[in-house]
């Protein structure tokens, strides 16, 4: 049973904020607005747990009255066990609800994808991840725009950075960090044998302009002449831009654009991404007691998944899930069923945990 005091206390929040909100007194209206839209979906399953609980509450009572009338007793008890499948289910789904969220769930994401160990074959396979990741947010209704991108000779991408916009994008994609694995015989192998490569995916959350202050004497900006593969200049004005944090020597270089403005404001957006995800780390790594999830750190040098192409499979090692569906996987039409399996298990691993406290 969930302890009233704890529904209580996320009641009258939501009450609270409604009523703010209808006073029109406030300077968070956004933030306000923000904080109400994510707590209806809690407060409306309460209500609902709520109702169900008194429901059940009252037919138990009936049943155990020596007073109550039969026919009333037998309508009771036909409906006592539909009562307690639904309170179940309600009370878990409450209980989900009301985990500790990652503050930057509801962030979009800077996808940064980059060919591992295997040569060639590594750049073509991290150009798929690429294209994965890509059509995956697309389908998902959000928005994705590559902010830099390295090819490689084959036509794959030795490292590639992509902004994906909409709400709730990093909760979703952070569960793709860390190394993966694809088998498979390479277009280069004359002999038909199984090679094995890797590329390595990092998810940052991209912070709104109030998660992080980046003071102006902190950063250092060289600009200078954008060039191609052999060193060809792509234009002739200094265009590309570098700009370095220098209290954490982070450094990030653009030169996809023609403007230097929008080579400067792609460069921040990347480095600010950086340094967010940085700050968070050593949060977490501060709280000595936080539970390590099951489905992973989302450490980058931890191999998460195989893709092996003579089998046509998938398998995800952190929750020992094999989907022999590779084609549908890689296109980004059914990744969606991967990622929410890795996020039901860090849901019920999550519950677990907390039960247990």
């Amino acid at each position: 049973m969930i302890p009233d005091a704890k529904l209580g206390r996320v009641l009258d929040r939501f009450h609270a904020i409604e009523a703010q909100l209808a006073s029109g007194h406030t300077d968070d209206f956004a933030k306000l607005s923000k904080e109400h839209a994510q707590l209806s979906p809690v407060v409306g399953a309460i209500q609902a747990y709520n109702d169900t609980r008194q429901a059940l509450t009252g037919n138990e009572a009936l049943l155990s009255d020596p007073a109550s009338d039969a026919e009333l007793k037998a309508l009771a008890q036909e409906e006592l066990e539909d009562l307690r499948k639904r309170f179940g289910a309600q009370e878990r789904e409450v209980k989900l609800l009301l985990l500790p969220k990652d503050s930057a769930d509801n962030s979009s994401a800077i996808v940064e994808v980059r060919a591992g160990t295997g040569g060639d074959e590594a750049s073509l396979f991290a150009g798929e991840l690429l294209k994965m990741y890509t059509r995956y947010a697309l389908l998902q209704g959000w928005k994705a725009e590559l902010l830099s991108m390295s090819e490689s000779d084959l036509g794959g991408i030795k490292e590639a950075v992509l902004s994906v916009e909409g709400e709730g994008a990093y909760a979703k994609l952070k569960f793709e960090s860390g190394v993966h694995r694809v088998q498979r015989v390479p277009v280069t192998e004359a002999s038909g044998r199984i090679h094995t490569s890797a590329a390595t995916v990092a998810v940052l959350p991209e912070p709104e302009d109030v998660d992080i202050d980046i003071q102006d004497k902190d950063l250092r900006i060289d600009v200078y002449r954008a060039s191609g593969a052999g060193g060809q200049h792509v234009n002739k004005t200094e265009s590309a831009v570098r700009i370095t944090h220098l209290p954490t020597g982070f450094a990030v270089a653009m030169q996809e654009e023609k403007s230097q403005h929008k080579n400067r404001a792609k460069a921040m957006k990347i480095l600010k991404a950086r340094l967010f995800e940085a700050e968070r780390e050593r949060q977490a790594n501060a709280r000595a007691a936080e539970r390590k999830g099951l489905v992973g750190s989302g450490d980058r040098s931890e191999r998460i998944r195989t893709y092996n192409f003579p089998q046509g499979r998938v398998s995800d090692h952190r929750i020992n899930l094999t989907l022999y569906k590779l084609d549908r996987i890689i296109s980004g039409d059914d990744l969606d069923e991967v990622i929410n399996a890795l996020m039901t298990e860090d849901q019920a691993s999550r519950l677990a945990a907390e039960e247990a406290a």
